[in-house]
């Protein structure tokens, strides 16, 4: 799995692209949380590359969410593709992680 990283002021958007399951959540977790502890604290989740999430993609996914949040930050999904974001609802993740259309619209929400 490739993993873009841009900022855009204190905000860093990362975009996974392929598959985040079994395989290349260890690897997505890692980049993840090193960007946490770089002391960022504003994540958006560019998800317009992500082709499948696993309950793996997802418990790293919470995981990172819940870094920021203790460090009073906020985590924002973005561009899911349909059957992704019926994951998300399914599992009621979309009631803490705000969803936006886009990259544009998750950056107004910080």
């Amino acid at each position: 799995m490739e993993i873009v990283e841009k900022r855009e002021n204190d905000i860093c958007i990362l975009t996974p692209v392929g598959r985040l399951d079994v395989n290349t959540s260890e690897s997505f977790r890692e980049h993840l949380l090193q960007v946490i502890s770089d002391g960022t604290k504003n994540i958006i989740l560019d998800c317009q590359s992500l082709d499948y999430i696993s309950s793996g993609g997802l418990r790293v996914v919470l995981e990172g969410a819940k870094r920021v949040w203790q460090m009073e930050g906020k985590m924002v999904l973005c561009s899911l593709k349909d059957y992704i974001k019926e994951v998300f609802e399914v599992i009621q993740f979309d009631a803490f992680l705000p969803i936006a259309e886009t990259v544009e619209e998750a950056l107004v929400k910080f």
